[in-house]
């Protein structure tokens, strides 16, 4: 009975932590040009967290200029950002997104 009990916390404290928003660092691109997803058509934007990509939904691609631009678009160039947000069903909602120069 009391490994039921444990077990029981165990997995109500990991399912709290999942659905806690958290800051981080990452990798943020076109999820289709860059990093290969094709569950989408088109091109959205994505993040990478812990060598897995995640299509985001609070932010749009092309929110932050033009996302075929050469230098800086999302399409041809993998930026460095800190978001703030969580995974829910496969998925990152995101509450922050800054672009790191």
């Amino acid at each position: 009975m009391k490994k039921i009990i444990f077990l029981f916390i165990l997995i109500n404290f990991l399912s709290y932590s999942e659905k806690q928003e958290k800051e981080i660092i990452t990798e943020a691109a076109c999820g289709q040009c860059k990093f290969g997803m094709k569950s989408q058509k088109g091109c959205d934007l994505a993040v990478k967290i812990d060598d897995k990509t995640y299509f985001i939904d609070g932010a749009h691609i092309d929110g932050f200029g033009d996302a075929h631009d050469i230098d800086k678009g999302f399409c041809n160039t993998i930026r460095k950002v800190k978001i703030t947000g969580k995974i829910e069903h496969d998925r990152y909602k995101v509450s922050q997104f800054k672009i790191i120069e």
